[in-house]
């Protein structure tokens, strides 16, 4: 089964075509970030607008990397949830217009639920059940992942997400959007133990995140610096500050593990990405024996081919939508259209 699938829920104008959810014929990504850099993150009308301007061209270069026409196509995808409500509607209403004049099903997917299913791309013989980590700018999740469509959140973020709290400590730092991207980087021989900050937790619940506090603690410790005159060192701040979001995020990603019973882990979303993350996890995974799972460093950030690997299983699932469609700024990973 081929399918054509469509992505913007942010600052990526993204198609793909993906057969049987596993296999990627062709995936074109348009980036925004040399327009947002000057703002120090996305703006959302600019990010519409741009969503607009390059859709078209986008999906024809995918199904021209891909050698096929719309009769080689069995259905449309795309994501409708959750994101920047004026970009998801750019991607949804082209969706629409694709699949009612080319007359395939339209397949809605969730943005988290394809993240999870970059794995699927990356790693041929992962399958349901196992517990992943979701991290990105705006999500951070453990989620047990029962089956393909399927899904149960054990914690969550109650604030900040762990990228959130990066990006934003990496713009106090004057570091350039995207942030967390340029802080991994910066903090690759950074000391992660010359600046001491908190490991937030919530009170009653084991397994959520609290970053918001994070977030202030770097930028209390950069101000008061300031007014001291001394120079604070970029890349071990930004080295403790990554080091402290990874420890928050294996250390509750290890309970839930051990509570649920998981001895299969997989890491995905954007900030999957992130090496000391990355390594953390490859650590702790060996240390107990589970097997993990991580995707390729070009399939973490927003794509398309994810959106149709996960596509794959919500169409067999029967996840099917008219054109009546719309799209949701915000959404539970295990809700369904």
């Amino acid at each position: 089964m081929k399918i054509l699938a469509i992505e913007s829920s942010c600052d990526e104008t993204a198609a793909a075509v993906v057969e049987d959810g596993r296999k990627v014929l062709s995936s074109v990504i348009a980036s925004q970030v040399s327009e947002h850099i000057i703002y120090g993150g996305v703006v959302p009308e600019i990010a519409s607008r741009m969503h607009a301007q390059a859709i078209s061209g986008v999906v024809s270069k995918a199904m021209s990397d891909a050698g096929v026409g719309y009769s080689d196509i069995d259905a449309i995808a795309v994501t409708y949830a959750p994101g920047l409500i004026g970009a998801l509607l750019v991607g949804v209403n082209f969706a629409k217009g694709l699949s009612y004049s080319a007359r395939l099903p339209l397949i809605p997917v969730h943005h988290l639920r394809s993240h999870i299913a970059a794995n699927y791309i990356s790693h041929a013989d992962l399958k349901p059940p196992f517990l992943c980590l979701v991290v990105s700018g705006g999500h951070s999740h453990i989620v047990a992942v029962n089956d393909y469509t399927d899904f149960s959140i054990i914690g969550r973020t109650r604030d900040d997400a762990a990228g959130e709290c990066m990006d934003k400590a990496a713009r106090a730092m004057g570091l350039p959007y995207p942030g967390g991207v340029n802080l991994d980087r910066i903090s690759t021989d950074g000391d992660s133990s010359l600046y001491k900050l908190p490991h937030p937790h919530v009170e009653g619940s084991e397994y959520d995140f609290s970053f918001s506090g994070l977030k202030t603690a770097v930028v209390n410790i950069i101000h008061n610096s300031k007014q001291k005159g001394i120079d604070v060192s970029v890349p071990d701040l930004g080295a403790s500050c990554i080091e402290t979001v990874a420890d928050c995020l294996v250390k509750n990603t290890v309970k839930a593990a051990e509570k649920h019973g998981f001895d299969k882990i997989v890491l995905a979303g954007g900030v999957s990405a992130n090496s000391r993350l990355r390594k953390r996890m490859t650590e702790i995974c060996t240390e107990n024996g589970w097997k993990l799972y991580m995707p390729e460093l070009s399939l973490c950030g927003d794509n398309a081919a994810m959106v149709g690997a996960q596509a794959f299983y919500e169409y067999q699932s029967g996840n099917i939508a008219g054109l009546e469609l719309n799209a949701f700024a915000t959404m539970p990973i295990d809700e369904q259209n």
